[in-house]
């Protein structure tokens, strides 16, 4: 027989081992929940070593962020045409690492005019054009996760800015808690950390190219003044390097620096192309008359694909004007038509 006082209690209790200890939220359980102890609530993705990876490549980041700068001056002031032409080139790239293998005209088609669709690309076709909608205008992720990704569940009143509706659960909830977590971040490692978390988290058809683009548009937002210039930050216009980086963070930021330095020096190759080729054909409509095919010229420059209303508003001219320069154009090898049709014809500069 075991005597009482609190000496042989202490030693009773002390006994039940197997029982669990004490949980220090056990008032915050919902009712039904089990009894059993919990796992600490850990984020599932931890931004701590990317932010080490950031302070160890911060010369490669800068000069990447010299070389963003550079171009987003360049399009200051520009007009929407040529980030137009830009977001085409970057959308049809990624095209071909989705393996859609989509050209940027037959893209332009699509979006201006939704032509060129067959049931074989009607879906990549759908896709490439979400992509180019959100890396030519509209606001940064940062302003509604939702609605960027034109997904359902946008609310007005959502949490922390992220456009989801209060109480949300699920993938997107769990982006707003990364966006939220990166926040420390250089805008460029947001990008890639935001990258690689959403194609884990979300394993649908669309994620990669919803990746992409997210990361792209928050890369961005480096600027001094977002929403003006270069909207997004290239990354795939010399390959897929940016997009492939494998390996721990270090390795993952490293490959995205590079690549998108390699993309960013491509686009800006790609405005002198358009400029010098703007200057040659200056120079070879200067024994034409009238300043039409001067204005005309102005317009294909700036614009990867012009139709005849298109043409006819920006320079300003009658359609019967337009119509016959461009046809001279077409002639002296400065345009080209791309839909191969008798009407509802598309030109573009012969670069």
């Amino acid at each position: 027989m075991t005597g009482g006082g609190p000496d042989a209690e202490e030693t009773a209790e002390a006994d039940l081992w197997f029982l669990p200890g004490p949980d220090p939220e056990a008032d915050d359980l919902p009712p039904g929940a089990s009894p059993l102890p919990r796992a600490p609530r850990t984020p599932l993705f931890d931004p701590a070593p990317w932010r080490a990876a950031q302070d160890f490549l911060s010369s490669d980041l800068a000069r990447l962020t010299q070389v963003f700068g550079e171009l987003d001056g360049r399009l200051r002031g520009a007009g929407e045409g040529l980030l137009q032409r830009l977001a085409l080139r970057e959308v049809a790239d990624l095209s071909w690492w989705l393996g859609d293998r989509l050209s940027g005209e037959r893209i332009g088609l699509w979006a201006a005019l939704r032509i060129g669709s067959t049931e074989d690309t009607e879906q990549a076709l759908a896709r490439a054009g979400w992509a180019l909608r959100r890396l030519s205008g509209g606001p940064p992720p940062g302003a509604g996760l939702a609605a960027f990704l034109e997904r359902a569940g946008e609310a007005s009143d959502g949490v922390r800015g992220t456009g989801l509706p209060n109480g949300e659960t699920g993938t997107l909830a769990d982006l707003s808690d990364l966006l939220v977590l990166a926040e420390g971040l250089h805008p460029v490692v947001q990008g890639a950390f935001l990258f690689h978390a959403w194609r884990a988290l979300d394993p649908s058809p669309t994620r990669d190219i919803e990746a992409a683009v997210l990361a792209a548009r928050q890369g961005a937002t480096m600027t001094r003044r977002p929403g003006q210039g270069a909207l997004f930050l290239p990354l795939a216009m010399t390959g897929t390097r940016t997009l492939r980086g494998q390996g721990d963070p270090a390795h993952k930021l490293s490959a995205w620096i590079a690549g998108a330095e390699q993309a960013s020096l491509a686009a800006l190759l790609q405005l002198d192309r358009i400029a010098a080729w703007e200057q040659a054909a200056q120079a070879a409509v200067a024994d034409l008359s009238g300043r039409t095919p001067a204005r005309l010229l102005a317009v294909f420059a700036a614009w990867p694909l012009v139709t005849a209303p298109l043409a006819e508003a920006k320079t300003g001219a009658s359609r019967a004007a337009v119509q016959r320069n461009i046809d001279r154009l077409v002639v002296r090898g400065l345009l080209r038509e791309v839909t191969g049709q008798g009407r509802y014809r598309v030109w573009t500069a012969a670069l």
